[in-house]
């Protein structure tokens, strides 16, 4: 990762949630990094030193899952958190990877510094919870339905989350970064998606996928709850 330009010290969640009074601290503390697609801003396992906001682009949070398998936990977009996990557990270690989709900027702020805006800030901790609360419900969620739905309707609620990370029915992501989404294999996800295509439900060229008719796919959730 190199430096970046500047954000604007609105649109992430650490400025959104602070005092106006705060933000001058924010300027002085925070390092803006550039990241290439593919580069990882950090592993599982590595020394939790600080947490990143999202300015710009897409990253995916993804954790071992196996010894050559990986379980993507969720899509960071912009003005998203990332290296949470790691702030304040014992260990201080990374629970999960971050590794950016497209090229993207970071603004990356110490442990130290976050733990002082927790303190001074009281909506942004405030708004920190419910963020813990949110995500949490997300990934019991997301185990409960690698235990309960068939592959077919959790690769239609992987597709529809995804849309709505893009903000648009159109996106594009590889396949096997959409296996490890649904917590299966590339051949199924690519057989299953043959078979979305056939009933009209998308269309996909290449790494690109456009949802046609979201209502159906989300009837395959609701039919396996």
């Amino acid at each position: 990762m190199k430096k970046a330009r500047a954000c604007d010290l609105k649109t992430c969640f650490l400025c959104r949630y602070s005092i106006p009074e705060w933000l001058t601290a924010v300027a002085a503390h925070r390092q803006h990094l550039a990241c290439k697609k593919g580069e990882t801003l950090f592993q599982e396992g590595a020394p939790a030193t600080g947490i990143y906001f999202l300015y710009d682009g897409k990253v995916k949070v993804h954790k071992q899952w196996g010894p050559d398998k990986e379980l993507i936990i969720r899509f960071a977009k912009k003005g998203d958190i990332l290296g949470h996990r790691g702030f304040g557990s014992e260990q201080r270690l990374y629970p999960v990877s971050a590794t950016a989709l497209e090229d993207c900027t970071v603004c990356y702020i110490d442990n130290t510094f976050f733990e002082a805006s927790l303190k001074v800030n009281p909506d942004l901790t405030y708004r920190l919870m419910q963020f813990y609360a949110a995500e949490l419900q997300e990934a019991e969620k997301k185990m409960r339905n690698l235990v309960h739905m068939d592959v077919k309707s959790r690769l239609a609620d992987a597709l529809l989350e995804i849309s709505r990370v893009y903000g648009h029915k159109q996106f594009t992501i590889n396949r096997q970064d959409l296996a490890s989404f649904a917590g299966t294999t590339y051949e199924t996800i690519y057989r299953i998606l043959q078979d979305f295509i056939q009933q009209q439900l998308i269309t996909a060229e290449g790494k690109s996928i456009t949802i046609l008719q979201e209502k159906k796919l989300q009837q395959l959730l609701t039919a396996a709850h």
